[in-house]
């Protein structure tokens, strides 16, 4: 996620055709959202909610996957940013309670 982080705008179509608050019969069909009844959910085989039909040629197979040691690393930076974050509010915390305490 760290190349391709999800934001508020990759959701925009999936919003768009839900539409939340509505009535269900307002809802639009699209390319990549669409409905299905219950009889053609149960005449799949194996009776699943795979979509394949939106599969990541990027995903297909381990040989597409980032090496373990990057994988490892990625964490390791996205770790010590949330730490270093972290750090920073409890020290904002801690001088607005000493502020607080001086008044």
């Amino acid at each position: 996620m760290k190349q391709n982080p999800l934001r508020r705008d990759h959701l925009d179509d999936f919003v768009k055709c839900y539409r939340p608050g509505e009535p269900r019969t307002h809802r639009s069909e699209t390319e990549r959202f669409r409905p299905f009844d219950y009889e053609d959910l149960m005449a799949r085989d194996k009776v699943n909610l795979d979509i394949t039909w939106l599969k990541d040629p990027s995903l297909e197979g381990a040989d597409a996957l980032l090496p373990p040691e990057v994988i490892a690393q990625e964490i390791v930076e996205d770790l010590e940013a949330a730490l270093s974050e972290f750090a920073a509010i409890a020290e904002a915390l801690q001088q607005a309670r000493a502020r607080s305490a001086e008044s």
